[in-house]
């Protein structure tokens, strides 16, 4: 969220200000488009015509116009009064928040169901959450921000390299960069991407590779579309870069970050330049290999600093509706600012992470299928000699029936040196 805080009485007079921007002028045009008149100027007769001719059909739309218009009026609530919820917990609260975080382990957080401990779980030594987003988004910026909540020196330098918005070519993240956050910790990590491409096959090639395969630091991300003078300027950084390391993590939750400046312009824009940001954002976050168990990414919305609160919260509730998530719940709005409200909006969105990380970690199934796999084995065995030692005692018996006199057998002894035998084989 953050950004700055007014007074109760004048929250309450800015909120009663953005619903009649909402309500009333959008509600007016509603009825003009539906009903043909306009209220405001004594076209009462015009209007009740209407009404007549298609009363079911227009009670039914201007109901559901309505409801809907309550429904979107208790979102922007939710939003704007989370701001003061933020405000308040910010100053009484962050320390404890912060030590959650810090007190952190993976696995720490599992829900557990049944008789299920930790030790069912295929627990990593260190969570990773992968960040990803269009280019300008933020995300490096959005690493050296989450670094500094947990940072005591003031005068740190950045972790991240950040890039300008007009970069040059061959400019901005083209590794996978790991980050154990806090420095020197490896509770969890964050891994900064190469920006989405504006080709929706590149992306999800990319996405596929991460989250089915793992992400190591230092690995080069090349994609199909890169023209041969890209490519060339990228090795070349490859090999002034170091070496790629060994280590494998595989990706446990996913961080989207998304520009709130170029959400907005592609809301309010009828150019088909800017609705393309909205559809890339779309369509990559709907993407399956993103879920798990169809639990989808957490949104960070960035640059909501240069926006009123309004538009901030228009953001947020346009984004809700375009993914399907809670905007107030599963997006975060994170300005570029260091007050306190920002740090514990990082907190909260590295809490919403991190649970939800434990909460999809799997089960250590292979573990299980070679506990069941030998004991079926070793009661089939079992039956084979059985069945063996069985039709070895019949084919004897019958073959000594069909010759005559037999010797008079010792009661007793036969029986018990055949038992012996089955007895040893079982135990060789």
């Amino acid at each position: 969220m953050g950004g700055d805080f007014l007074t109760p009485s004048e929250e309450e007079s800015s909120l009663n200000h953005d619903f009649s921007l909402m309500d009333s002028p959008l509600l007016r045009d509603k009825l003009r488009m539906k009903i043909g008149g306009d209220p405001d100027e004594g076209e009462s007769g015009l209007v009740f015509q209407e009404f007549d001719k298609e009363s079911h059909q227009l009670s039914s739309a201007s109901l559901d116009f309505e409801t809907n218009q309550r429904r979107m009026n208790n979102i922007y609530a939710q939003i704007f009064w989370s701001f003061d919820e933020l405000h308040v917990r910010s100053s009484n609260g962050l320390e404890e928040a912060k030590s959650k975080i810090l007190s952190y382990t993976p696995g720490g957080w599992i829900e557990k169901v049944g008789n299920r401990d930790l030790g069912d779980y295929d627990v990593p030594n260190t969570t990773t959450l992968i960040l990803i987003g269009p280019k300008g988004s933020g995300k490096s910026s959005l690493v050296n921000r989450i670094s500094k909540v947990f940072e005591d020196d003031k005068f740190a330098p950045e972790r991240a390299q950040v890039s300008s918005d007009n970069s040059s070519l061959g400019d901005g993240t083209c590794f996978l960069q790991e980050y154990m956050v806090p420095r020197g910790s490896t509770s969890f990590c964050l891994y900064d991407t190469r920006s989405l491409s504006d080709n929706l096959h590149d992306n999800i090639k990319m996405l596929k590779r991460w989250m089915t395969n793992g992400v190591r630091n230092g690995e080069l991300v090349i994609r199909d579309s890169d023209i041969p003078t890209l490519r060339a300027i990228m090795k070349c950084k490859a090999r002034n870069n170091g070496s790629v390391s060994k280590e494998i993590r595989k990706v446990n939750f996913v961080i989207f970050v998304v520009n709130a400046l170029s959400i907005l312009k592609s809301m309010d824009s009828d150019g088909s330049a800017e609705k393309e940001y909205t559809k890339l954002i779309a369509s990559t976050f709907k993407c399956p290999y993103l879920s798990f168990r169809d639990d989808k990414p957490v949104i960070v919305v960035t640059h909501g600093d240069l926006l009123s609160r309004f538009d901030r919260a228009r953001v947020q509730v346009h984004l809700g509706e375009l993914l399907g998530i809670p905007p107030t719940k599963q997006i975060f709005d994170i300005p570029e600012s260091d007050d306190p409200i920002t740090k514990l909006t990082i907190i909260d969105m590295l809490r919403y992470s991190l649970v939800h990380a434990d909460k999809n970690l799997p089960q250590k199934q292979l573990l299980m299928k070679k506990v069941h796999v030998p004991s079926l084995s070793s009661y089939i065995f079992l039956a084979m000699i059985l069945g063996i030692a069985i039709a070895a005692i019949l084919i004897s018996a019958h073959i000594g029936k069909g010759h005559g006199p037999q010797p008079k057998p010792h009661v007793g002894k036969k029986p018990a040196v055949q038992w012996h035998k089955i007895r040893h084989m079982w135990l060789e």
